[in-house]
């Protein structure tokens, strides 16, 4: 999957993923209102109004980008229905050739994480048949319990050619309580990047591994060291735009070959006709037009800072 990704951020020019993270204050009122006289106030009539919202948004955009990210959390908070509506999600990008990144940072003792791999990459055996459950072509993970905790995701990945992308260096403001911390002269990221590094070697595809990593926007300096110490590792960089990472702060995050990272953009894409520049051009009857023209934007603004780069 690593190489189709590459494949399609190539043929696109396109390093961008969009983050399909609704909550119900980024759906128009009118959507909601269609969703709840059907279903009633209930999880069923929010979960309806997250999916007609996503697939919207996915039908303007999925000719322009090779992959989306759907954040679990949002899908989880509405049950049950939140997550039939994550699965319909999943299941629509898929059909229209997207690459789906599941960000759930999943994560935990060997066992745990074998089922958490079948589950959302893998196949489960029920009776005589293997049968996928969510299907996710990556998802992203916690390496908090070391390789014990890593290695089961990776075993599925090599089997179904799949790929991870592991937290290293988070963009929230908080993150170096911890992953800054130093260990032997040096931060906790910096072992954590090393690790990642090591886990890939096992399931390389053709140039990158299907083990990349997760390195906030909002830390260029240290995704330069971590570019240096990931080689073979594709890095999904989040906190472009609503988070204050800049396209200019994002070059060193790539390779010489222009791949190796890609940037995602979530309020940004999916509530952009909430926002200037585009809240006096689209109104919430356009919000899918605004999404593109977010994306085109995004695309434009990420390419030419890489050609500045030379």
């Amino acid at each position: 999957m690593i190489d189709e990704l590459c494949a399609k951020i190539r043929q696109l020019k396109a390093p961008v993923v969009a983050g399909l993270d609704p909550m119900l204050s980024y759906v128009p009122d009118y959507i909601i209102k269609q969703s709840l006289d059907e279903f009633g106030e209930t999880l069923e009539g929010a979960a309806d109004a997250i999916w007609q919202f996503n697939r919207e948004i996915v039908d303007h955009i999925y000719d322009l980008i090779p992959a989306v990210k759907p954040q679990v959390a949002m899908y989880e908070q509405f049950g049950v229905p939140g997550m039939e509506a994550y699965q319909r999600t999943v299941d629509y990008c898929h059909e229209k050739g997207l690459i789906v990144i599941g960000d759930v940072k999943r994560g935990d003792i060997g066992s745990t994480s074998a089922a958490y791999a079948a589950g959302h990459l893998g196949k489960v055996q029920v009776g005589s048949r293997k049968l996928a459950a969510f299907n996710e072509d990556f998802i992203t993970v916690n390496p908090y319990l070391g390789t014990d905790g890593i290695k089961p995701f990776v075993d599925v990945c090599r089997e179904e050619k799949k790929g991870l992308f592991i937290l290293v260096k988070t963009s929230n403001p908080s993150s170096g309580e911890f992953q800054d911390r130093l260990i032997d002269g040096r931060p906790l990221y910096e072992w954590v990047g090393e690790k990642v590094a090591q886990w890939g070697e096992e399931v390389m595809g053709c140039s990158y591994s299907y083990v990349g990593a997760v390195v906030g926007a909002t830390y260029p300096e240290m995704g330069k060291v971590l570019r240096r110490l990931m080689p073979k590792s594709f890095i999904l960089v989040p906190g472009y735009g609503a988070q204050g990472g800049k396209a200019e702060d994002l070059v060193h995050y790539f390779n010489e070959d222009g791949l190796g990272a890609i940037v995602n953009s979530s309020r940004g894409i999916i509530a952009a006709y909430k926002k200037e520049p585009y809240a006096s051009r689209f109104g919430p009857e356009q919000f899918g037009e605004a999404s593109r023209q977010a994306v085109i934007d995004m695309i434009e603004d990420i390419n030419g800072a890489l050609q500045a780069r030379g």
